[in-house]
C-alpha cells in the first residue's frame, strides 16, 4: 500500500503543478482566457500578477525537496486561492465548467497532495507527548 500511497502522491502533485504553473504563467503575462475568468468577478486586473506569481513560487516550494515548512505555507496558499476562487465563481452566478470545475479539481489535487506526501516531505512535530 506504501507504493500505491506514493502513486497518489505524484500523479495529484504532478496534476497539481501543471494547473497552477500553467494558470500561474496565464496570469502574469494576463492572457485573454484569465482576463475573462477574473474581470467578471470584479477583481483588478493587477491581482493576477501577484496570484501568478505565488502560484508559481509555490509549484517550486512543493517540488522541491526539503523547505518543509514553506511546503505547508504553499499547500495552504493554494488551498486558500483555489477555495476563494470557487466561491469568488459561485458568488458572481457564474457556473460555467471553467469557472467551477477548475478551481473544485485543483483543490481536490492539493488534499490529496496534502494528504499523501511523503513523511520526508512532512514536518515532524519535536514533542509529541502530553
Amino acid at each position: 500500500m506504501k507504493n500505491g500511497k506514493l502513486v497518489i502522491y505524484w500523479v495529484a502533485t504532478g496534476l497539481l503543478a501543471i494547473g497552477m504553473l500553467g494558470s500561474g504563467l496565464s496570469q502574469i503575462f494576463h492572457a485573454k482566457e484569465m482576463i475573462d475568468l477574473i474581470v467578471p468577478l470584479g477583481y483588478p486586473l493587477y491581482f493576477l500578477y501577484i496570484i501568478g506569481t505565488w502560484k508559481i513560487l509555490g509549484v517550486i516550494a512543493i517540488l522541491v525537496p526539503r523547505w518543509k515548512l514553506v511546503k505547508e505555507w504553499a499547500y495552504a496558499g493554494f488551498f486558500f486561492v483555489m477555495t476563494g476562487a470557487l466561491v469568488s465563481h459561485l458568488a458572481s452566478g457564474d457556473t460555467s465548467v471553467k469557472g467551477i470545475i477548475g478551481p473544485l479539481m485543483q483543490t481536490v489535487f492539493i488534499i490529496l497532495s496534502w494528504y499523501f506526501r511523503p513523511a520526508n516531505r512532512r514536518i515532524i512535530p519535536v514533542n509529541t507527548a502530553q
